[in-house]
């Protein structure tokens, strides 16, 4: 099955059907929008939660290169008061949708003297994404956003892919580690779930998945809570601690995983 879809894609390309954004290929398919889709699952790994107390993100900024200065990475973009964004994929083009999104609020904000709902900034960032699918001599983001806010007292959570289309979840996972977290998500993560216990699952996902390379430097987090509405992230010292806590607990679970299964062979 495989080998024929490699086949079939090598076929397409042989005709052309990848040069062009607006082409679709015989099968239906925009190759240039599944190659940017590709990009994506290459990015690091960003992580969006509804809380019953607030929204979370948790993004991995995979620094590689001990000279790069961590602080100087940004993976999560404060949109306004009540909405943050992340992504995975290319960030350069994510800087591009943020600004335009931080734009649109601030004009939603001194036209209409109230805060723009969450949705309204998703539908414009996917509007210009859905554009850049279907307009010659252009190319698709190559970025899935995870946008999280406050609506009437509700958290949000939405997320955008690069053809320009959005869903809105509970609890989602972008970039590399996408399988192995979403897994965990599926079988623990709870509504009722504050957003300390969520930074403990989202950091549980991450050990789970980078194990001893992951470490304080390589987080990012921001968190807004339904009572104040407000943009913060987690202190430092906060993160070593709870990182800490989560690493424990993972090595007493593969402890106790290793001896059921010494009793399982001993059977």
């Amino acid at each position: 099955m495989v080998r024929g879809e490699n086949m079939s894609s090598s076929s397409h390309q042989a005709m052309g059907y990848d040069r062009a954004i607006t082409m679709f290929s015989p099968d239906g398919r925009l190759l240039q929008v599944e190659y940017a889709k590709k990009t994506v699952r290459q990015g690091s790994t960003a992580i969006g939660m509804v809380c019953k107390d607030g929204v979370l993100l948790v993004t991995d900024k995979r620094i590689v290169d001990k000279l790069v200065v961590p602080e100087s990475v940004e993976k999560i973009w404060k949109v306004d008061d009540h909405i943050a964004a992340t992504a995975s994929g290319i960030l350069s083009d994510a800087r591009v949708l943020i600004d335009r999104a931080q734009v649109k609020a601030q004009q939603h904000r001194i036209t209409f003297d109230s805060p723009i709902d969450t949705l309204s900034i998703v539908k414009d960032i996917c509007s210009l994404k859905q554009v850049c699918t279907q307009s010659g001599g252009l190319r698709p983001f190559g970025v899935s956003l995870l946008v999280a806010g406050i609506d009437n007292g509700k958290g949000k959570v939405f997320e955008t892919d690069p053809a320009g289309i959005y869903f809105e979840y509970r609890a989602t996972v972008i970039g590399e580690a996408e399988p192995e977290i979403e897994e965990i998500l599926h079988k623990e993560y709870k509504q009722e779930l504050s957003i300390e216990e969520g930074l403990r699952l989202a950091l549980k996902g991450l050990t789970t998945v980078l194990g001893e390379e992951l470490n304080v430097e390589r987080i990012d987090t921001a968190y807004i809570k339904t009572n104040d509405k407000s943009f913060k992230r987690f202190p430092r010292d906060y993160l070593e601690k709870v990182l800490k806590e989560v690493k424990g607990k993972n090595k007493d679970n593969k402890k106790d995983e290793k001896k059921d299964e010494k009793k399982d062979d001993k059977k």
